[in-house]
């Protein structure tokens, strides 16, 4: 299974007016975001689900991998907020639906867990080296049987400006 890890586009500023999950995309971000999905069509990639995070800039960001037609299927997925755990989503989210081997999911979510998500699944370990930059995707080919911690193996890292 291969495991598409990607950040949300560059979203609105933190400031006390705004709750954090309420940020909304820039339209900078969205740009930029429609930019990088129309690439990933180019490319030939095609996403049996995508599964969001349930803020707002997450869930915007996934809107614009449907409005490309990289998937016809969306799913909010708790798991994939700011404070989400890679185990605890393995556990009740992925194992649960026994996936067919060459499914490929999108997971739409944020910094700094993608990236630790995605050293958790290749290392078996968080060791803050890997940067997933705003609309950036990191690629995990996961096993078919077992844990996918620490088995996987990346094989796509791209900043957004690689594919703008």
């Amino acid at each position: 299974m291969e495991l598409y890890l990607i950040r949300h586009g560059i979203a609105q500023e933190a400031t006390g007016d705004i709750k954090d999950e309420e940020r909304r995309l820039t339209k900078e971000g969205q740009q930029k975001t429609e930019k990088v999905a129309q690439r990933l069509k180019k490319l030939g990639l095609q996403f049996d689900l995508i599964a969001t995070s349930p803020l707002v800039r997450a869930k915007q960001t996934a809107d614009i991998l449907i409005a490309a037609k990289l998937s016809s299927q969306i799913e909010e997925c708790i798991h994939l907020s700011p404070d989400g755990q890679i185990y605890n989503w393995v556990v009740d989210w992925l194992e649960p639906r026994n996936f067919a081997p060459d499914t490929q999911l999108a997971l739409v979510g944020h910094e700094p867990c993608l990236s630790r998500w995605a050293e958790i699944l290749v290392w078996g370990e968080a060791k803050e080296r890997l940067v997933l930059k705003k609309a950036g995707m990191i690629g995990v080919k996961v096993p078919e049987t077992g844990s996918p911690l620490g088995r996987g193996q990346m094989f796509w890292l791209t900043p957004p400006k690689y594919l703008l």
